[in-house]
Order: C-alpha cells, then structure tokens, then sequence
C-alpha cells in the first residue's frame, strides 16, 4: 500500500498545456481515465457479468401509485416533451428581491455568465450532454432534460456551493440528477474546454510582458504565481496529517500562474495542503519546464549597462528565489530601493491575488467547506472551475464586481517565509530593484 504522500502524488493533477515543447500528455500521466467514468458504467477492460435473476412476487401496489410510476418511467420520445422553457421556470421560482431587476443580469447572477457565454459552453458539451430516450435524464414532470438545462443546473451548483437538493429544488429535479448532471458536465468540459488553458506561445507571451511593464513599471515579467487552498472535511480514516494544513484545516492546495488580464496560464491541483508552497511547487510539472529551459526561455530585455532580464514570473514570500521565479526583498532594515521595487512587486503579484479572489467567488463550490470529497474527483471540480474562469475572460465577458470576495481568498492563512535563494535570482533581482532607481517606470 502507498504511503498518503505517494498517494497523494498519483492524485496530483498538473495542467500544463504548452504551445511550445512537443511530447506532453493530455490528461497528464498521474490521471487515471478509469476515474472519470461515469458510477453506472462498468471498469475499462472488465466485462460486467449478467447474474440470474430470482423472480419476485410483486407486492400489491396501490393504483394511483403503479399509474405514478408508468408516468416517471415512459420517457417523451417527441422534441415537444423536451424541458426548454427552463428559464422562464427558473427565474419565477427564484425570483427575490436580491436578484438584478434585469433579465441579463439576473441570468449572470445564478450562472456567471452572460447568454453568450452560456450558448457557447453549451456548444462544447452538447454532444456529450443531449439526452437520448430511453436513457435521458428527465425532470419531475417527465420532461427530457435539455442540453442548456444540464448545464444551467451544474453551472448553479458550481457557482453556488449549495446543496444538491437546494440545486434540485430551484429546477425542479431531484438530488440524484443534479449529482449526475454537474459530474457528466465536469467530465465532458473537462476534455472540450482544454484548449482554453494553455501556456502562450511567443507571440503573446510578448504581448503579456508589454502589458505587465504598462501596468506595473517590472520588465520581462511573464506572469504572477499564487496558491489557494480548498477545504474540506473528511472521513477520520483518510485525515492523515499530509491533508492537514497549518490553519489545522484539512486542505487540497491549488497553484496558478496568471497573466495580466487574470487569466490561468498554468495550475496544478490534487497536492496535500499540508506541504509547503516551495515543495508544491517542486513536484509541479510547471516547475520541471522552467527549470529545462522550456518555458520562460523566451527574449531576454537590456535594462542598462548591458545588465540583462530573462524571462520570470513574480511571486510572494512563501516561493523560493530563483532566476526565473522573482520574490520580494526580505531584509529587516530594507533600502529605499528595496522598498520600492517591494511595492511594485506586491502590486504585480496581487494580479494572481485577485484572479483566486474571483475565482472562489465566481465558483463558490471552491470557498465552502467541502463535506468528505472524493479526492479523486476534487482535482476535476477545481480544474473545471478554473477553466470556466479562462472562458469567461476568452468570451469577452466581464467579470462580476460584486462577485470576488472582499477579503483574502485564503482568509486565516499567512505566508509563511521561504529562505531558500539561488544566486541568479538574487542577480536578477537586484538589476530590476537598481532598474527602478534609475527611473525605469
């Protein structure tokens, strides 16, 4: 039997799709296919063996309830019988005084995403989704659950953390079709939307630099680096101390890189929150790409005097520095060079901040107190949500201001100091911190 921390290793789930280097799985090879099969379907390679069947006496059943049950179970073979008006249905049974007066708005408000949006999510799972008799989920009244229902119901499971008989409730269908309609949901947008996560190739990593030394004065920066934890409760029988954070929080850790519009660049998910962030950091595949040269190997910038940039990403004090990951000076008696180039730093890293604050807010399954998660399943809800984050941005869409949450997204939680420094990243980063003292802007 593994120990939890290999077991823990083979959950991990490393999303890195890169442009650039050729020979890169997807799934990445820790995922297991045969974990993402639907709960009614056989094991991959394993034939299901038809057992022989006792005949039963048919207990005497009342009239009005065998007349019930040939209701539910004849499912309408006519596109008529089909659950289109759920809309309309939906916004009548949940109207209240908190929702937008505006019919665009109050959509937004329960699924994050404007009608467009919506259609084209719909697009990428309608294939896997379009429910079939005799087999098609159906709602209490009989009715075929359509395409834009199923995904209006994960997509409120998702953005709301509720309950699946809450879920249920508001669309009139029961708890075990909403389990079954958000988990089809996730697999299918998990394998259709990936193209919505991958790192830039060169053209627009160029593009991102631009902005970030617009918005923030550091040159070269191809992102910001950050992580969250997602909480959750679990069985005393899987609650070993690799699952139980600092806080005293059992905790599933989650890493992203983001570039200047808040957008997921790269995550890794699955990890223990009771390791550190620098260890996460070393068993992500994010980590191994930088470090071979395959990422963040792009032009290199001549700020003065023939001192030279490469490319780097910035992050809090909880990372090591290294000559492509830029942390802030930690000294007791900073200089006022230090200072400053700390300020610009926090203002460039809290892009990553910011992007988790919307995030678990958008998707506030993600900020609740998950109650015994199978873990995994977990890494899947948590990537899905990241790249319905990515959509959102991808589709013009704007994001909520009401929706981020006021506070820290990882509210309790401080950074905890890594020492771990790597002369080149010390190099590095005194060229940027001298580069400010020279009026560099």
């Amino acid at each position: 039997m593994d120990s939890p921390v290999e077991e823990s290793r083979k959950q991990a789930f490393d999303v890195l799709i890169p442009n650039l280097p050729t020979g890169l799985e997807w799934p990445p090879p820790p995922l297991n296919f045969e974990l993402f099969l639907s709960p009614m379907a056989p094991p991959v390679g394993k034939t299901k063996k038809k057992k022989k069947k006792k005949k039963k006496t048919e207990k005497p059943l009342d009239k009005d309830l065998k007349e019930k049950k040939k209701r539910i179970n004849a499912v309408p073979l006519d596109p008529e019988a089909i659950d289109c008006d759920w809309w309309d249905t939906f916004s009548h049974r949940n109207s209240s005084l908190s929702v937008p007066s505006d019919e665009d708005d109050a959509f937004k408000h329960f699924f994050r995403a404007s009608k467009t949006t919506f259609s084209y999510i719909c697009s990428l799972v309608r294939e896997d989704l379009i429910s079939r008799p005799p087999s098609g989920l159906i709602n209490i009244e009989g009715r075929l659950l359509s395409v834009e229902k199923q995904v209006a119901i994960a997509l409120r499971r998702l953005a709301s953390g509720d309950s699946q008989v809450s879920v249920g409730a508001a669309f009139g269908v029961g708890q075990s079709t909403v389990s079954q309609v958000t988990w089809r949901f996730i697999e299918a947008l998990e394998e259709r939307a990936k193209h919505h996560l991958r790192w830039p190739d060169s053209d627009r990593i160029e593009e991102i630099k631009s902005k970030f030394e617009d918005m923030y004065g550091l040159p070269n920066c191809c992102g910001a680096i950050d992580t969250t934890h997602i909480i959750m409760t679990l069985p005393a029988v899987q609650a070993s101390d690799d699952w139980c954070d600092h806080e005293k929080n059992y905790s599933m850790f989650l890493q992203g890189v983001f570039d200047h519009e808040m957008r997921f660049l790269n995550m890794v998910t699955g990890w223990p929150g009771g390791m550190t962030v620098s260890k996460l950091l070393k068993f992500s595949g994010f980590f191994k790409l930088c470090e071979t040269g395959q990422i963040l190997d792009g032009n290199v910038k001549t700020l003065y005097e023939g001192a030279q940039v490469r490319e780097y990403v910035v992050g809090g004090i909880s990372y090591p520095l290294l000559p492509w990951l830029i942390t802030p000076h930690d000294s007791d008696d900073p200089s006022g060079s230090m200072m400053a180039f700390n300020d610009r730093h926090e203002k460039m890293r809290s892009v990553a901040a910011t992007a988790f604050a919307h995030l678990k807010g958008s998707w506030r399954i993600l900020s609740k107190v998950m109650w015994r998660p199978d873990r995994r399943k977990l890494p899947s809800i948590i990537l899905v949500c990241c790249l319905l984050h990515n959509i959102i941005i991808d589709c013009g869409d704007y994001l909520q201001e009401d929706v981020p949450f006021s506070g820290h997204h990882d509210t309790g939680y401080a950074d905890r100091l890594c020492k771990q420094t790597e002369p080149l990243g010390g190099e590095l980063r005194g060229y940027l911190t001298e580069y400010l003292l020279r009026g560099g802007s």
